[in-house]
């Protein structure tokens, strides 16, 4: 679908299944923009001092400029940020970067031009996107050290993203026919003060998050079949007298998925099992039982999350805004970047919670003594120099820490900066770039987890699961062989993980 950027309000989904970006042409449009813009030029033209535009920066916002110097100090803006670190983040990243920030700045009260948004779309259509360093932003005022660099891009300076290579963005302006982009009063800050790129990598991972939630569920539901569990604590009745949104639907998407097989218990077919069946528990383990109860406060969370971005994505992020109804300039602190830091840092925790329970149900699904019969190490082959998935079990269990180390949450971790005019910040991008890590993390987990599931159902019998079971099976057997004698398994890992990430296990 065609997304169009005017001041109207973009959905979460819209903005994420755009498949192409125009700038609405309609005069009004047109007109709202260009009325901010003149209320901004009127400000100076009178010789009223206006942040960041005839005055310096933060703290240095008390040394006055001349109008003639409003465009040396938008140049000198982007120039003295350049001192990004770390890895340059996605292409995918930086687009929905550079989407926010044009959504953002296209409401019509910063005070930038038409020309300034039509450079930005020019960029999204012929897929120019700037290497944008993924470290060196405190989340307040915005995300001002990796904004720089669509700033420094969009007047031809420093490097680009051209068709997955970095190049000089000058070479590459030129082979696409561009003219490098002349500041404005103002116009740098517009695009730089915000929290563009905190909201841009929550959008993805936000993407991410999901389909590892759905898949989790995916899992939990061939354990049950797996483990011969009872399926009573999956049933309407428990969790409507608990009606938590996110539990309630948990439990109807594993229940769905374990129909049709002939492994998994009743109520009454357990309290039988429990009397033919010598030391078999009446009820399965938490881990098992407990799930719906577990995932649902992941997905109740990933709604609020969901919500607060779009909010962000359809908010006026930069300093100062032009009302032009009151012809007045405000100063204020949109660009903190709170939402998005609790919204990353309270996933980041339910991320850690589903790390845990995958790393106690995979401990149970390989051990011997817990496993109802699948055998030791989920092992294929008789012979003792064998040794199935003892190893893969170290592993995944290793990157649950992992996942669960990043779970402090980076947004009590302010800090003063700027001669202390910065001295309460977000750390808003920190958190989103923990979340990022962290479900990097548990995606191998997952993958891990899965191809363990197909080994479960080989020792099983494939044909005593349901169809759900049976077509995640199909899809992870046609990349990776049963495991019957040792080999590595790294290779199978990063496959099952690029399914995962696509989504293909739901």
């Amino acid at each position: 679908m065609t997304l169009t950027i005017n001041n109207q309000f973009i959905p979460f989904e819209s903005l994420v299944s755009a498949s192409s970006i125009i700038l609405d042409s309609s005069d009004s449009f047109r007109e709202k923009i260009k009325s901010a813009q003149d209320l901004l030029l009127k400000e100076i033209s009178e010789g009223k001092p206006i942040y960041g535009v005839t005055t310096g920066y933060g703290e240095s916002g008390k040394n006055y400029l001349v109008y003639e110097d409003a465009v040396k100090l938008q140049n000198n803006l982007y120039r003295f940020h350049g001192c990004g670190v770390g890895d340059i983040l996605s292409e995918q990243e930086i687009y929905y970067i550079m989407l926010v920030r044009l959504i953002s700045i296209s409401k019509g009260f910063s005070g930038v031009s038409v020309e300034l948004l039509e450079s930005l779309i020019s960029f999204l259509e012929h897929g120019i996107y700037p290497a944008i360093p993924s470290k060196g932003s405190v989340g307040a005022s915005g995300d001002l050290t990796p904004l720089s660099y669509i700033a420094a891009a969009l007047v031809g300076d420093r490097e680009v993203i051209y068709k997955s290579e970095i190049r000089p963005t000058s070479e590459v302006l030129k082979e696409c026919g561009i003219k490098p982009y002349s500041f404005k009063p103002k116009e740098a800050l517009a695009i730089m003060n915000g929290t563009s790129v905190m909201t841009g990598i929550l959008v993805l991972q936000l993407q991410h998050f999901e389909k590892l939630l759905m898949q989790l569920e995916s899992f939990a539901s061939c354990l049950f079949e797996a483990m011969e569990a009872d399926t009573t604590a999956l049933e309407p009745f428990v969790h409507n007298v608990k009606p938590f949104d996110g539990q309630i639907k948990s439990a109807k998407n594993i229940l769905a998925k374990t129909s049709g097989n002939s492994l998994t218990h009743d109520r009454l077919s357990r309290y039988k099992s429990f009397f033919d069946v010598e030391n078999h528990n009446i009820q399965d383990r938490y881990s098992i039982r407990c799930v719906p109860q577990v995932l649902g406060v992941a997905w109740d969370n990933l709604a609020i999350a969901k919500k607060w971005v779009e909010t962000e994505i359809n908010s006026v992020s930069d300093n100062p805004l032009m009302n032009c109804d009151e012809q007045i300039i405000y100063t204020g602190c949109n660009f903190y970047g709170g939402y998005m830091a609790h919204a990353a840092d309270t996933l980041k925790i339910c991320l850690a919670n589903m790390a845990d329970l995958l790393d106690k149900q995979f401990a149970v699904l390989v051990d011997e003594k817990f496993n109802r019969g699948l055998g030791e190490n989920l092992k294929l082959s008789k012979e003792h120099y064998h040794h199935g998935f003892k190893a893969m079990q170290i592993s995944l269990s290793s990157l649950s820490a992992d996942v669960m180390m990043r779970m402090l949450p980076s947004s009590v971790f302010s800090r003063s900066t700027e001669s202390m005019n910065q001295d309460k910040v977000s750390m808003g991008t920190t958190g989103a770039l923990g979340l990022k890590g962290g479900i990097e993390e548990f995606s191998s987990m997952m993958a891990i987890a899965m191809l363990g599931m197909a080994q479960a159902i080989d020792i099983r019998g494939v044909d005593k699961f349901s169809p759900f079971a049976q077509s995640i099976y199909d899809k992870i057997r046609k990349i990776s062989p049963p495991l019957i004698e040792d080999r590595r398994l790294d290779m199978d890992i990063l496959k099952v993980k690029d399914m995962l990430l696509r989504g293909d296990l739901i």
